[in-house]
């Protein structure tokens, strides 16, 4: 279930239609290139790690804070 920054369930469809068939699209790509890494005989652990990894890198454009979006220019603050 997908939930806002406050914890409470999103409802509306087009967004929940557009979440999933991001997620959907991410699931395909990951599985595409787990397969060709393991094909190409890396170590299925150390596949997962740097996959992990990206995941925990990525990086939010929208400047939030404990989960919430920051005014512009409020980054630094509090």
């Amino acid at each position: 279930m997908w939930v806002d920054a406050d914890g409470q369930p999103l409802s509306c469809d087009e967004k929940l239609r557009v979440l999933e068939e991001n997620l959907a699209e991410i699931r395909q790509v990951c599985q595409d290139a787990f397969e060709d890494a393991l094909l190409m005989g890396c170590d299925e652990a150390r596949v997962r790690q740097v996959f992990a990894a990206v995941i925990e890198h990525l990086h939010n454009p929208h400047g939030t804070r404990g989960g919430k979006v920051t005014p512009a220019g409020d980054e630094g603050q509090g």
